[in-house]
Order: C-alpha cells, then structure tokens, then sequence
C-alpha cells in the first residue's frame, strides 16, 4: 500500500534550513505498513539550504515570497504544486500525510503575514496541499501533528484502508452479486461513520431504481468514498456493538449479557477502550461461528498491531 507524504517527515534534509522534520510515528510504524511516496514542492525547484518562504496578504492578494529578499516566486510554488499533484493518479496513493503549517504543505492554520508591520493570522492552507485536496477531495489526508491524537489517528488510519479497499475492489469489475457482498462486509463500519449514510449505500446496493451496473458501481464509490471520510463517533460505535450483541444474546447465559452490557456501557463512558469490547465480542461470534460477523471489517479494520483502539481516547 502506497501513501503520501512531505519528505522531511522521513528524516530527510530538504527543508530550508537544511534540516528535517523527521516524525518518530511515520517512520518507526507506519513505515511497517505502507510504502512511501514523498513529496516536496520547494525542494523540487530550490537548493538546500535556501532562503524560507512565506504566504503574504498584499492589496487582498496572496503571494508567496522569500524572507529576507522579498521575492515573489509565487508562479514556481504553484506550478510545481500542480504538476506534483497532476503526476498522481486517483487510486495510486491510498491516503497523505502532510508536514503541518507549511506554506507549501500545511492543510490548515498556515500563518499569512501582512505586507510590513502586523500580527500573522494562522489560516492559511498550503499551495501544495490545497491543489492536492482539491484534486483529491475524498483523498485520506491528515497532518503529522494531528495524528498525535489518537481519536483522528483511528478515523485517518481506518480510512485509509478502506479508501485502498474500494478502488481494488472496482478494478476487479464486479458483479452485483460481488457489490452486495463488498456491502455486506463493510455495513457495521459504515454505520459506525453514520446512520444515514448506512441507509442511502443500502439503497444503492437493492436498485430499486434498475440502473445499470456501471451506475450503480459508480454511485457506490463515490457515497462510499463520502461516508469512510466521516469522524467516528462512540455513539455510533455503541449502537453498532448493540446490534452485535443481538446476533448471540440468546444463545448465552444470564451472567454472560451482564458481563458483555457492562462492557459496552463502560465503553460508552469512556472507562475502557474499544478493543477490550473487541476481544469480547470475537470470542462469542467464534463460539457460535457467526459468519456473517466474521466478515465485518468494523470488528478487523486494520492490522490488529496498529493498536489503534486500545486507548480510551480514540473515540468521542
């Protein structure tokens, strides 16, 4: 699996001052999952080290010019930035990981400078990561600061793998019979995302409408590329391990549902983390090999190393 990213997160020297930005999270562990695809727009067209650029507010215009001298060089950052962004295709990078507050790569809070005296105002979007989003606006995309939190860490990693899913999916020209299959693993995630749009990829899925297979694939995608792209929450993550539980609490002992529904509340208050539900829930659909929960990517979204929801704060 191949991701994104700005080359100075991987420890190599290209920013201005000739160091780098090198984050211990992206190298030492995602490094174990994915192949990396860097990218860095200054370094492309500058030596390093060189003179630091900036985004400056002048007249209601936003250009971008060196520091010390003072030269526009606006056109070379946005014309690499769009022939980075244009050498990508759809469904060659699964997600990106860009290098927070860049004027090139930051995807928010990028400080704007006034022409001379004045405070910056930290909302600007980088060059570089506004052609990228814009381009790509259902692109897994985050930055290296944010994925310290754990909560935008599970949602981004999460996304990240069902993005990959979707689109190797679609190249193999499925059936429908394939696509209410596809569906059918991924209706529990999905509902974790949200409600409505668990309703509306149903829908797709029955076509009451008769569109054809190419409509239907195609509308598919796009909700389902819409839908992944949504934060998690615990409720929802709640509602759907209630509706786990109805698939087996008949088959077990009283002390058993108390066991399991004290889990689940616990959970839902924030006392313990997903993945202690998780182990608990496995146990039972094992014991009673319920296959259609042996199937759901929302109890196996990714690698069990990742350990993306054994801390309490991964979910709001």
């Amino acid at each position: 699996m191949k991701i994104g990213i700005s080359t100075c997160l991987l420890g190599i020297q290209c920013r201005y001052d000739g160091q780098h930005s090198k984050d211990k999270f992206v190298y030492d562990e995602l490094s174990k999952h994915f192949e990396f695809r860097s990218f860095c727009p200054e370094g492309q067209i500058y030596p390093t080290p060189r003179e630091a650029i900036r985004q400056v507010r002048i007249n209601g215009e936003l250009i971008i010019r060196t520091t010390n001298t003072k030269k526009d060089v606006t056109k070379e950052i946005v014309d690499v930035s769009k022939s980075l962004v244009d050498s990508i295709s759809e469904d060659e990078l699964c997600g990106y990981i860009l290098k927070s507050k860049s004027p090139t790569c930051g995807m928010a809070r990028v400080k704007i400078y006034p022409d001379g005296e004045g405070q910056s105002e930290n909302v600007g979007v980088g060059v570089f990561a506004k052609e990228l989003m814009e381009k790509f606006p259902l692109l897994p995309i985050e930055e290296e600061g944010r994925l310290s939190d754990p909560w935008l860490k599970e949602n981004f990693l999460m996304q990240v793998f069902a993005y990959k899913d979707i689109f190797e999916f679609m190249k193999t020209q499925p059936t429908f019979g394939e696509l209410v299959d596809f569906h059918t693993s991924y209706k529990y995630l999905i509902y974790s995302k949200s409600h409505k749009s668990y309703k509306e990829l149903g829908q797709i899925v029955a076509n009451h409408e008769k569109k054809t297979l190419e409509e239907v694939l195609a509308l598919y995608k796009q909700r389902f590329l819409e839908a992944i792209a949504l934060k998690g929450r615990t409720s929802n993550t709640y509602n759907v391990l209630m509706h786990i539980f109805g698939y087996f609490k008949k088959y077990i002992t009283k002390d058993e549902k108390e066991e399991i529904l004290t889990s689940l509340e616990e959970f839902k208050q924030h006392i313990i983390p997903l993945v202690a539900v998780i182990k608990i829930i496995k146990i039972y659909v094992k014991r009673f090999n319920i296959e259609y929960l042996e199937r759901q990517k929302f109890l196996t979204p990714y690698p069990k190393e990742m350990a993306l929801r054994s801390k309490v704060e991964a979910f709001k």
